[in-house]
């Protein structure tokens, strides 16, 4: 599924042929390093994972007084310590070689590829992302991420008014948290992680579509291993992105093999954002488009570019 494609640099206040130089290189250490995180997600199928770590270093981001986003904080030990954020110390790690393999690229450039492409790869839009950022010296504070359940951190009595009291904090819109929260239509929840659920690590504390290393998950419908067995889906091929999220006729035929939320449900309720969730679960297309520009969004929260930026 990976393709090879172009790197522009937009770089019109780059002067010297020194800095010009230093711009191409950085591009050509991208494409090598988008590369290879290509052929990780072809050998570990951690899409999902990836994906996760994209969203929590930038969504640290407070638009009110510009702390904190998409600036590699995450790889500190004390950040990848927060609650929200157990377990992805395993996403760093996976992305770790690759740093070092490119050590002129940014732990907020390399994370911020590594998302793109793993959404890219499992059959998703393709994000209009610019590279170029730089690397804060220090973690994020904590409690700036969302709850996905009660009682929330923020004080919030409801889901909805949490949702929007942690997006619109970061500049987002009703529909730009509905299609970002479309993310769900790939991955897992894990009862060691985030607590959500009763499905855990291994085979026997999975679903039926969880509970198999060897089950076609992903979007070729490949044999081959899916990664750790357990936990719970949103959707049935959780290695696919699409619009299945939005289908909830699912959850009632799968009886209860299928996670949902009390932050998911709230977007199928709520008057200012049950109008986009049906929207999308009719038109793939028009949430492939929406998402992909609130990625984008997402991934420069909070960012200081100080080379290019450069277009992938």
């Amino acid at each position: 599924m990976a393709t090879a494609r172009r790197l522009d640099v937009v770089a019109s206040h780059v002067r010297s042929p020194a800095a010009s130089a230093e711009v191409e290189a950085y591009a050509r250490d991208l494409r090598r390093a988008r590369e290879d995180v290509c052929a990780l997600l072809r050998e570990t199928n951690c899409n999902p994972i990836l994906v996760r770590l994209a969203w929590h270093d930038a969504g640290t981001h407070d638009a009110r007084s510009g702390a904190g986003g998409a600036d590699g904080s995450i790889r500190f030990e004390l950040e990848l310590a927060h609650g929200a954020n157990a377990g992805l110390v395993k996403a760093v790690n996976y992305l770790r070689p690759i740093k070092e393999r490119y050590a002129r690229i940014s732990w907020a450039d390399v994370i911020q590829l590594a998302g793109a492409t793993a959404i890219e790869e499992c059959g998703g839009p393709r994000i209009p992302m610019r590279y170029g950022r730089a690397d804060a010296e220090g973690p994020a504070k904590e409690g700036n991420l969302p709850d996905a359940e009660a009682p929330y951190g923020d004080g919030a009595s409801d889901a909805a008014t949490h949702l929007r009291n942690v997006f619109h904090r970061m500049g987002f819109d009703d529909r730009e948290i509905v299609a970002l929260s479309g993310a769900h239509t790939i991955g897992r929840a894990f009862k060691e992680r985030s607590g959500v659920t009763e499905h855990g690590y291994g085979a026997k504390n999975g679903t039926k579509f969880t509970g198999c290393p060897f089950m076609r998950a992903r979007a070729d419908a490949a044999d081959g291993e899916i990664g750790m067995p357990g936990g719970a889906s949103w959707t049935r091929k959780w290695l696919v992105f699409n619009n299945d999220y939005f289908h909830r006729e699912f959850l009632s035929e799968e009886k209860g093999q299928l996670l949902w939320l009390s932050t998911d449900d709230a977007l199928t309720t709520d008057p200012g954002f049950a109008p986009h969730f049906m929207r999308y679960a009719h038109d793939q297309n028009a949430f492939f488009h929406e998402f992909a520009v609130a990625f984008a969004k997402l991934s420069e929260l909070g960012s200081r570019f100080i080379i290019g930026p450069i277009v992938l």
